[in-house]
């Protein structure tokens, strides 16, 4: 039972090319009678479907369709939104789709960068910068501080000789 599942998907090609079938398959079709019964119903399908003619189309479709189409045009829809639905739909301006198209990509693109701009919580928060003349001044009181240290290291070690 358990071959009889992996041959179902080779009796398709079996059936297409008998003879590209390997004999492993085939010996397996030959001895087993549920997939023996397959393939005859495969092929009898198959045959029918080859006596199967498609229909011929009236020969006032497209003039049928053609005046359908233009009464759909010319009906008024209900509300603005079907209004504007059939204009795309319908209408002789061609040229609107592409705009419309190109109008829908720039939103999505605003859209998406506007999202991805507010959601995105890994860059830093930008320092506020100090003016160079605060900088200057921190340098400066930073250097008397130390000219002061070292200044009364040396009067120290002076007191002391």
């Amino acid at each position: 039972m358990n071959k009889c599942t992996a041959m179902d998907r080779k009796l398709a090609d079996m059936l297409l090319d008998p003879g590209a079938a390997p004999a492993k398959v085939t010996a397996h079709v030959a001895e087993c009678d549920r997939c023996r019964e397959e393939l005859e119903d495969l092929r009898a399908t198959m045959a029918l479907l080859d006596t199967w003619e498609s229909p011929e189309p009236s020969p006032y479709f497209m003039t049928r369709l053609n005046a359908r189409l233009d009464e759909e045009r010319q009906a008024q829809p209900a509300g603005w939104l079907e209004r504007l639905r059939a204009r795309l739909a319908y209408g002789p301006q061609m040229h609107v789709r592409p705009l419309a198209a190109m109008a829908l990509t720039v939103m999505v693109l605003l859209g998406g960068g506007t999202y991805l701009g507010v959601t995105n919580w890994d860059q830093p928060a930008a320092a506020p910068g100090q003016a160079a003349v605060v900088n200057d001044l921190q340098l400066l009181d930073n250097n008397a501080q130390l000219l002061d240290q070292l200044e009364a290291l040396s009067s120290n070690d002076n007191n002391q000789n």
